[in-house]
């Protein structure tokens, strides 16, 4: 029995595939002409033959679960998600023009406070953010570039509007899932990449390493590049091993770094040591120098935060960057790219309640049923409330955490997150997506081609995170 499009629900939001009036939209027309053509029976072949391939290849994420860490093979679909190249040439625009602003207000923050000096934003948010890290005053990164990679947060509203949903600073994760999720579908459907121009995402580690190549401290020579893990133990060490492979840098933890007495960054190796000329860190900027954040701290090096003020090592991204990772300066953004670029912004904000503010703090008490409510700095959809899918209980809960400590916490309405056909047991049912692009600022800026599209493999769930049962799929930018 063939795939029937005439029996897929795309609900009443945007669908990526199939337009409203049921046509393909110009995107994915290829796409559904081929899966219109298959069995059921196929389809799921199809899909079994790429779960066998994530199992094969290792590819895994980890859960932590009553106190023990559960490895889980990558939950990935395989129909693709089509975005049409037009559409995409001024989403990637926006994404860098953001990125810019963003690198411009840290850079700010940690020198002259401009934006807050001309009220443009509020002294109190800098002085309250648990991010703003004070022995990074006065540093100067590379190029004035704090954040060096950003994940950037897409969706689309039932109208067709993409909007920036949050920006992921500190340490973003996920890129070497779009990576393989690329290779996946290319073992799963190669006639389609024969018969078309999807625009390649293969180049992200090339692109990453001369990014930060351009960071060394010292360009004439042959950088020494790092990257730095937490360990085996941490969630995203599959993707940490995964980057050092591909780009040839070698994968290190704290205990392999030291710090000279010319605050220059070494590396332990069996001939010796090696000068470090650019660290790739992976771990959470407190934890990086026992000598001037976290004094427990195992996982960082004694000394760093000395050799990288002295400009002898480059971190990505710089320590005190998570200052603009805060759904608080979010809101901010905009008006960012005005103050720091003299430009609008090209993608736009979901409008956003700051609790901290008297007038939105009662708003948001009295419509909690109505909104999604996020803590300032939790990730991965933990901490927050999605109150049309909340109860009683759990609205009279967070009703308290809110008022108790309103400067942590903002809130926004329900986007209703444009859908993709997913594999269902062996039907094509509509599931909600995001996307998060990746974006890269050195001496120059790049943006991938797409990105990693999560999806929400539940019924009607809007939670597409991996980690409370989301799951993948690969992205095409169709020239």
């Amino acid at each position: 029995m063939q795939i029937d499009w005439a029996a897929y629900d795309p609900g009443t939001g945007f669908d990526e595939m199939i337009a409203s009036d049921g046509s393909a939209r110009k995107a994915a027309a290829e796409l559904v002409r081929t899966l219109g053509a298959m069995s059921s029976r196929e389809l799921r072949a199809r899909q079994r033959a790429a779960e066998s391939a994530i199992v094969e290849m290792g590819i895994s994420f980890t859960v932590y679960s009553e106190g023990q860490n559960i490895d889980r093979a990558w939950p990935f679909d395989i129909v693709p998600r089509a975005l049409p190249r037009d559409e995409w040439v001024r989403t990637e625009a926006g994404l860098a023009q953001r990125l810019r602003a963003l690198n411009l207000f840290i850079d700010d923050m940690y020198h002259d406070q401009r934006m807050i000096a001309e009220g443009r934003f509020p002294r109190d948010l800098l002085e309250t953010s648990k991010n703003f890290l004070r022995p990074c005053m006065g540093a100067n990164p590379a190029h004035g570039v704090w954040a060096n990679i950003c994940g950037s947060d897409l969706v689309r509203d039932k109208d067709g509007t993409i909007y920036v949903l949050e920006d992921n600073l500190r340490v973003p994760s996920g890129v070497s899932y779009m990576l393989e999720n690329r290779s996946i579908t290319k073992y799963v459907f190669p006639e389609l990449f024969d018969r078309q121009n999807i625009l390649p995402v293969d180049d992200y580690p090339a692109e990453l390493f001369n990014m930060l190549v351009s960071l060394s401290p010292r360009p004439g020579d042959d950088p020494e590049v790092v990257v730095l893990t937490p360990g085996i133990y941490n969630s995203a060490y599959f993707e940490h091993s995964y980057l050092a492979r591909r780009m040839g840098a070698e994968l290190v933890e704290g205990g392999d770094l030291l710090v000279g007495d010319d605050d220059c960054v070494y590396m332990r190796a069996v001939e010796g040591l090696t000068r470090v000329d650019v660290i790739y860190s992976r771990i959470n900027a407190t934890f990086l120098d026992p000598e001037v954040f976290e004094k427990e701290s195992l996982l960082g090096v004694p000394g760093l935060i000395r050799a990288w003020r002295a400009g002898n090592v480059a971190i990505a991204n710089a320590p005190g960057t998570g200052v603009a990772d805060d759904k608080v300066v979010y809101l901010y953004v905009p008006d960012m790219i005005r103050f720091y670029l003299g430009e609008e912004p090209i993608l736009q904000n979901v409008p956003t309640y700051q609790c901290s503010d008297p007038d939105s703090l009662a708003y948001v008490i009295d419509h909690l049923q109505e909104l999604v409510v996020k803590p300032a700095n939790e990730s991965g959809g933990y901490g927050m409330l999605v109150g049309p899918q909340s109860t009683r209980r759990e609205r009279i809960e967070f009703r308290e955490l809110v008022l108790q400590q309103p400067r942590n916490y903002v809130a926004q309405p329900v986007i209703t997150l444009s859908t993709v056909p997913t594999v269902i047991n062996r039907k094509l049912e509509a599931r909600h997506v995001d996307l998060r692009p990746f974006i890269l600022q050195g001496a120059d800026s790049y943006v991938t081609p797409g990105g990693l599209t999560r999806v929400a493999l539940r019924r009607n769930s809007l939670v597409v995170n991996s980690s409370q049962g989301g799951g993948s799929k690969d992205t095409w930018v169709v020239g």
